[in-house]
């Protein structure tokens, strides 16, 4: 079974390669407008994740559930959007496997934070050394992309 979860987080990691791709496109095809390529991919998104929310039905109890939050709650998708901007402006300047290779060291160091000491509710799942060495040598591999033919 987790082979499956391995799977398809692999998948989505090839999907925001594809995503930060096509969105530099259409950044270019708007006329070079960073922000409006990430709103339009965004109103995209959302209307995908409406339709299949409807089609899949009880999405009112969740609406309903909504302004019970904390507001600190909605700040993913405020995060969401952020990070899509930042790629669509970034992936020019500083190519795919530079930008996803420093993105993909920023999640690995704070999911490791996050997960040592269960932040924000999640569970506990203390670093261990192996992970650690794992981690570093995960950021040599990144240093060496980074910096190797200098």
């Amino acid at each position: 079974m987790n082979f499956i979860y391995y799977f398809m987080a692999f998948g989505a990691g090839l999907g925001i390669t594809l995503q930060t791709t096509l969105n530099g496109q259409l950044a270019k095809g708007v006329g070079g407008d960073s922000v409006a390529a990430a709103l339009f991919s965004f109103t995209a998104g959302a209307v995908c994740l409406g339709i299949y929310s409807v089609a899949r039905g009880g999405i009112v109890p969740s609406l309903i559930a909504i302004p019970s939050q904390p507001w600190w709650t909605l700040l993913g998708g405020v995060l969401g959007s952020c990070a899509l901007l930042t790629y669509v402006v970034l992936a020019p300047k500083i190519g795919l496997s530079a930008l996803l290779g420093l993105a993909i060291a920023g999640q690995i160091i704070s999911s490791l934070v996050i997960d040592h000491f269960g932040l924000m509710g999640a569970v506990v799942r203390p670093v261990s050394l192996i992970k650690l060495a794992g981690t570093l040598i995960m950021l040599g591999g990144l240093g060496i992309t980074l910096f190797g033919n200098r």
